[in-house]
């Protein structure tokens, strides 16, 4: 056995660094987290005794049992253990807890940090061990705790005030607000229009492109402009050139990663960083969460000769960059490749296209500015004060934009012309322009706002628009926008010519659009807890988890400021009446049965009620409110369209009904007992030979999943994460060892009555 055992987070980090450490160092993987606060304690004490200093009970995860067995018989037979988990809180919270777990004094026990896994780096840490930092495990178990009391306190309350609601969060409930609060920007939005005048001009039979630099209000103004420059003479009065530079940015920290992997790949925030922790573990790039924008002295002199070999001396200008952002550690290293001279950091397209951004990014803040020259031509018309303006911009020198180039359009070179110079007009339009609403938040615009809010920290963002996405409040736009009319007036010839055209609006592809259900939390935590979501006091909490890592803050004295205010929001809750959280409007009635037409949320979210809830001969009909409808606005003639369904396609070759309806998970078809899933097919028009397809897909799939039935109700199946034992009412895994297909109806029995029994995730509600 190896004298010094090495203990780590990740398994693929484990294999490469035994591989630089030698003989003498077994490396092992925690895979994590290897503990967690309990959800209930076997004595009933509270998991957080706030009574009681804030003291919490840890149990280890039952999934590593097998993983602490083996580090402690290894920890045993070292002679030395050294605690190599990632340099962030979260990595010296799990070196706390294996010391806690193994039996290692934590004020003793080795612990070593690296920015990057390369055999320099690990050598390098090696010689220069430390030990636990006990003030940012204190600064990780405040920020774990107070999420946990703000989860386990508020949850509860959400369940049973708000119709749909999931939960709450500390840094998620937040996030929501921003969205729904730019979503009513948006609703409010006075859609007001101008028109712009664009004309073109010939010089010499070069093309000359020049605005207007003011709008018109309407449409006469657009068109007396017009009609001014039939017959006018223009001139050109003046030629402005003037030398500009455009400097490149700092390396990527992990907030600005997150925004330009989104910008620029397309890439969401949790996509991002995942792909990124794969080439932190491959030794392809330094650790990826990080919010300072310093390089290594080491790094800046590789940038510096690889630039000058690879583009010559003029393209190299070393840069030192300050992070501006409070709190953040200058130690760190802004994230880059382990060596700027390589091209390929994976074999993987996803993540070989997020390794070219950061190398090209880390390489480019190395560089020399580019150098441009902007080019003003001031046109006159004779018939008019006013003056048209043609603006170009040439790249004289490429500098950084050689490897990380803009996305702007190429350079809007001018022709050379003269003042004096006459012009000869081709064209001129007016067009009718809408103002636009402030756009919704991509993923990466969020990260963005977040950062600038101070809530919460770079390494959290990708789990907190993961969390408020799987928790119902907010999807992923898909629409492509509405068609929306405008006026085009041309002038050619001397005639002015009128148009409508059509352009899409609205399109929210790829965007956060809050659901009502978002909305309704977000009103009610407002309401009712506004500490929770309020963005300074959110981000006040951020600054003292950063005072406790500091060593200038007591985590107690931080916790308990905090929770007295809190828990007495939580203790006034019960005054909350359920019925007066979240609209309830009456859209109108029913013209055949003159029943009033409700929109309201229920259990699963907003919807809609045709009929009084208190008429006990007739029960009321439901349909779920129709994607993109909001209970404000939707209209009765939207809401009598919903509830056109369930709708009958036809039947299947036996005769049995399909149905066709709107549920909980989607629009669905029906067959007996058997529901089908029909994707973005409308079930109001979805036709019979689709229906068929989809039954037929379906039938073949539930063939497949059943690997065995014992005829008890026990059956051994195929599920999306491998095949399981199953009696209806419990699930059991079936262990690798055995092969599901050859199971037999004892050996099935016996590992279900073994396995654990799994606790309703929400209480009911009453």
């Amino acid at each position: 056995m190896a004298k010094n055992l090495v203990i780590v987070e990740s398994p693929a980090k484990a294999k490469t660094i035994e591989k630089y450490l030698g003989s003498d160092f077994h490396v092992l993987s925690s895979i994590g987290h290897i503990r967690s606060i309990v959800k209930k304690t076997k004595d009933g004490t509270p998991p957080i005794d706030v009574k009681n200093g804030f003291e919490t009970t840890y149990e280890v995860d039952p999934e590593k049992k097998k993983v602490i067995t083996e580090l402690k018989k290894a920890a045993k037979e070292a002679t030395t253990v050294w605690l190599a988990t990632d340099e962030d809180r979260e990595g010296e919270a799990i070196a706390w807890h294996l010391c806690e777990v193994l039996k290692l004094d934590p004020k003793t026990t080795n612990r070593i940090v690296f920015h990057e896994i390369t055999k320099g780096a690990i050598e390098e840490a090696v010689k220069k061990p430390r030990t636990v930092d006990m003030n940012i495990v204190q600064a990780q178990q405040a920020r774990q705790i107070l999420d946990r009391i703000v989860g386990f306190e508020l949850s509860p309350v959400v369940w049973q005030k708000v119709p749909g609601g999931k939960s709450a969060g500390r840094v998620q409930s937040p996030a929501v607000r921003l969205l729904v609060e730019r979503e009513r920007e948006i609703g409010k939005f006075d859609s007001s229009f101008s028109f712009k005048v664009v004309a073109l001009f010939m010089h010499e039979g070069e093309e000359v492109k020049a605005e207007l630099p003011k709008n018109f209000k309407t449409e006469a103004e657009a068109q007396k402009f017009l009609e001014s420059l039939s017959g006018a003479d223009f001139s050109v009065t003046n030629v402005e050139t003037s030398p500009g530079t455009r400097n490149p940015a700092a390396p990527f920290t992990t907030s600005t990663l997150q925004q330009g992997a989104n910008s620029r790949l397309g890439f969401g925030s949790k996509a991002t960083m995942m792909s990124a922790q794969k080439l932190y573990q491959e030794g392809k790039i330094t650790y990826m969460r990080t919010d300072s924008v310093n390089l290594s002295g080491q790094a800046i002199a590789a940038a510096k000769d690889y630039i000058t070999g690879k583009y010559g001396p003029e393209y190299s200008q070393v840069r030192n960059f300050k992070t501006k952002s409070a709190g953040a550690q200058e130690a760190h290293e802004a994230i880059r490749p382990t060596d700027m001279a390589t091209e390929k950091g994976s074999s993987n397209e996803y993540d070989q296209k997020l390794y070219d951004l950061i190398r090209r990014r880390a390489l480019a803040s190395q560089m020399a500015p580019a150098k441009l020259e902007k080019t003003t031509i001031t046109i006159a018309i004779s018939t008019s004060k006013d003056i048209f303006e043609a603006k170009g911009e040439v790249i004289l020198f490429a500098g950084f934009l050689k490897v990380y180039g803009t996305s702007k359009k190429e350079d809007d070179i001018l022709p050379a012309v003269h003042s004096g110079d006459a012009l000869q007009l081709s064209e001129a339009s007016a067009k009718q322009t809408f103002a636009r609403p402030p756009a919704r938040y991509t993923e990466g615009a969020l990260v963005k706002k977040l950062e600038e809010l101070g809530i919460g920290r770079p390494s959290t963002y990708a789990t907190i628009i993961d969390t408020i996405q799987t928790r119902g409040y907010v999807i992923r736009g898909e629409g492509e926008g509405v068609e929306r009319e405008l006026i085009v007036l041309s002038l050619k010839k001397g005639d002015i010519v009128r148009e409508v055209v059509t352009e899409k609006t609205g399109a929210d592809r790829g965007k956060l659009v809050p659901t009502p259900s978002g909305e309704l939390i977000a009103d009610f935590l407002g309401e009712h807890f506004d500490q929770v979501v309020d963005y300074d006091f959110t981000a006040d909490v951020e600054k003292k988890f950063d005072l406790i890592a500091d060593d200038k803050l007591a985590r107690n004295d931080m916790l308990s400021e905090f929770y007295g205010p809190f828990h007495k929001l939580i203790e006034g809750s019960g005054g909350i009446d359920r019925s007066t959280v979240g609209a309830n409007r009456e859209i109108g009635k029913d013209p055949k049965s003159g029943k009033p037409i409700l929109a309201r949320f229920g259990r699963f979210g907003p919807m809609l009620q045709l009929g009084d809830p208190e008429d006990k001969e007739e029960k009321p009909q439901f349909a779920p409110l129709p994607a993109g409808k909001k209970i404000e606005t939707i209209t009765l003639e939207e809401a009598l369209y919903a509830f056109k369904l369930p709708r009958v396609v036809g039947q299947t070759a036996d005769g049995k009904d399909i149905k066709a309806n709107v549920g909980r998970f989607g629009p669905y078809i029906q067959i007996d007992k058997l529901f089908v899933s029909i994707g973005k097919e409308d079930p109001h028009d979805i036709t019979l030979e689709k229906s068929l397809e989809l039954y037929a897909a379906k039938l073949k799939t539930e063939a497949e999943k059943n690997i065995a039935d014992f005829g008890d109700g026990i059956k051994v199946l195929n599920g999306r994460f491998g095949p399981y034992i199953t009696d209806g009412k419990k699930n059991a895994k079936i262990p690798k060892d055995l092969d599901p297909k050859k199971i037999t109806h004892e050996e099935a029995k016996k590992i279900l009555n073994e396995a654990p029994t799994t606790k309703k995730r929400f209480p009911r509600r009453k």
